[in-house]
């Protein structure tokens, strides 16, 4: 499907008031994330870059596990930086497109959770991340497979072009050296199919589509979810990188 980033904007502005507390499986990525970080390259770092930091949830769990004299973070939406500026002291904040960003600085690390995803073309972003980044410098990010939300793929079509975890392999080993590289499934559970479509929403998933559904579609997909998937469940699939400039 054709991404479009005025649409991702809107849908993920939208959602900012009710993103953390529905982002359960975002929530344990960043952790894994910053875990991954700390074992496979350490804790200190002089200047950080974070993309896509939206209401800070990776934020907040950065400064757990990482020290740091410099931060940066960019997002799409120009309401970031109020959720970022109360979280960081002296926040640099860079609003726009994450694959056109220009830091005033070389970065030790770059950092991101669950937006990967979004790029159209990865290798060509890895390639310019890779110029931003200090003589081995690191960066690392989540992203998810192909089995991301499957049954939402078998149930409309609808679906982002997900790389497997060999695809990002063959792209990251053309620049970086790999550190950490791991994918997981995590199951949601929901009490109704109704409960699955605010979830997404609330996430800013639904800019996967951009047509609205009328209420017979929304019933024609309920009944097909329970048919299909009587437990209810939708699936996450999330991969974790880190890797160190070469």
């Amino acid at each position: 499907m054709q991404l479009n980033p005025k649409i991702i904007k809107n849908q993920f502005e939208k959602s900012m008031p009710k993103y953390d507390e529905n982002a359960f499986v975002q929530k344990l990525m960043a952790e894994k994330l910053l875990q991954a970080i700390v074992s496979s390259v350490g804790k200190d770092f002089e200047s950080v870059l974070e993309l896509g930091a939206g209401t800070g949830l990776l934020t907040r769990q950065l400064l757990k596990y990482i020290n740091f004299k410099n931060y940066y973070a960019n997002d799409l939406v120009e309401k970031s930086k109020n959720y970022l500026a109360s979280i960081v002291s002296g926040c640099n904040f860079i609003c726009g497109n994450a694959q056109k960003i220009k830091p005033p600085i070389k970065m030790d690390l770059i950092i991101s959770n669950a937006m990967f995803q979004w790029f159209s073309n990865l290798e060509k972003v890895m390639e310019y991340y890779r110029t931003l980044l200090n003589s081995d410098g690191t960066i690392a990010f989540s992203t998810f497979s192909p089995d991301n939300f499957k049954e939402i793929k078998s149930l409309t079509g609808i679906t982002l072009e997900y790389k497997d975890i060999d695809e990002i392999l063959i792209i990251l080993e053309k620049f970086y050296k790999v550190l950490y590289l791991e994918k997981f499934d995590y199951k949601l559970t929901f009490n109704n199919p109704l409960e699955i479509l605010a979830h997404m929403k609330n996430t800013g998933v639904n800019s996967l589509g951009t047509k609205h559904w009328g209420i017979l579609e929304v019933k024609d997909f309920c009944d097909k979810y329970k048919n299909n998937y009587p437990e209810l469940e939708l699936t996450y699939s999330p991969i974790i990188v880190v890797c160190r400039k070469i």
